[in-house]
């Protein structure tokens, strides 16, 4: 990593610390659950404006796009970090602080991650350096959930020159997303006649037929070429205790860094589906309900650039070595179309996923210094 680069960025994150803090606050009370992300969509937007972006706008998936650069240029280089959290409120979210570390729902996943690129991209506004491509900046929408990665699949398909690169920011310190855990998910209805427990005891119930497929379904082999898990995450059915249940439903999904050994248990659930739906005394429905890819066939060599990059500014800023790990992130998408991508972790803290997530204020400055390091890449040395 470039001495000059580290310094200087290290020095404007010292300098931006406070606004940077501040923008936190503001972005974390926006209430912003998966498919409702146009308040923060509309913040962001303007508060890049306000730094003065020309060329910004809100697509139809409620990506924030900045383009910095040339739009002329044969390609781009995607900076992503998604502006969707894992809780429904809408209206203001809780956010306290201490002396040390700030609280709020989705404060770090993905929240903090955002500022410490939106803070990165003021570096650029600020500065106009000279690039070596198109950079463009997306505060995207839909990773979290059944949110499917909408935002970064739209950004990919509608993009007007083909994307080289993508880093998401989406992570803790020392992380970085060397390989994409794809996913499949479904839903699992089972219909019967049901009927009173007592006087029509002996009659299909949906939640017993229900729960046949799910013994059968976790009883399925699964591949061994590469690590593929099976998962039921929700149960529903039923009206009362001494009702026969003539309607049950489970969410079920499998992972696995394999796109084949996902596609192979996908046939198997079917046929285990289309086995139980012959049976005349009951109906089985299955519908797919989410999709994240697994990686497709990218370079190697590409991609080990793009992972040495963000191992560099990682020991540059925080004088540690990065932790390769397998995820499911908006770096899924390029993956699987062969573009190499990565995500990498920007901030310190804890409790994902929780009411009660925090982060280490003190990491944002660092979080701030690592983004614009990795974005410094596309610099022109001594232009």
């Amino acid at each position: 990593m470039d001495v000059r680069e580290t310094c200087t960025a290290l020095e404007f994150a010292r300098g931006v610390r406070e606004e940077a803090l501040d923008l936190l606050r503001a972005i974390g009370r926006i209430g912003a659950p998966t498919g409702d992300e146009g308040r923060r969509a509309a913040f962001v937007a303007a508060w890049l404006r306000e730094q003065g972006a020309a060329d910004v706008a809100i697509d139809e998936a409620r990506n924030v796009v900045c383009v910095l650069g040339d739009r002329s240029a044969p390609g781009r280089a995607v900076f992503s970090a998604h502006t969707d959290i894992v809780f429904p409120d809408t209206g203001e979210l809780p956010l306290t602080e201490d002396e040390e570390n700030m609280y709020a729902p989705g404060i770090g996943d993905d929240t903090a991650c955002l500022v410490t690129l939106l803070m990165a991209t003021k570096w650029f506004l600020m500065n106009r350096p000279q690039l070596d491509t198109c950079v463009v900046v997306v505060a995207n929408s839909g990773e979290e959930g059944l949110g499917n990665l909408k935002g970064t699949k739209q950004l990919m398909r509608e993009a007007t020159a083909p994307v080289t690169e993508l880093t998401a920011l989406d992570a803790h310190f020392p992380e970085v997303v060397t390989e994409a855990v794809g996913s499949l998910r479904y839903r699992i209805s089972v219909h019967t006649q049901g009927g009173h427990s007592w006087k029509d005891w002996g009659v299909p119930n949906a939640i017993e037929r229900l729960s046949r497929i799910v013994c059968a379904l976790y009883d399925l082999p699964r591949p061994t070429d590469a690590r593929t898990t099976c998962n039921i995450g929700l149960i529903e059915g039923g009206t009362t205790v001494n009702s026969i249940a003539s309607e049950a439903s489970c969410l079920c999904e499998f992972r696995s860094t394999s796109e084949a050994c996902l596609q192979e248990m996908d046939e198997k659930l079917r046929g285990l589906v289309a086995q139980a739906d012959a049976r005349d005394d009951m109906e089985v429905h299955l519908g797919v309900i989410g999709r994240r890819p697994a990686a497709g066939d990218v370079s190697e060599s590409a991609e080990r650039r793009l992972t040495r990059r963000c191992d560099q500014a990682i020991q540059a800023v925080l004088g540690m070595r990065a932790r390769h790990v397998s995820s499911s992130t908006d770096a899924n998408v390029p993956l699987s179309l062969g573009v190499p991508a990565v995500c990498v972790g920007t901030i310190d803290g804890g409790l994902p996923h929780t009411r009660e997530e925090w982060i280490r204020k003190a990491s944002l400055e660092q979080g701030v210094a690592v983004a614009l390091l990795l974005m410094m890449a596309h610099v022109v040395k001594d232009a």
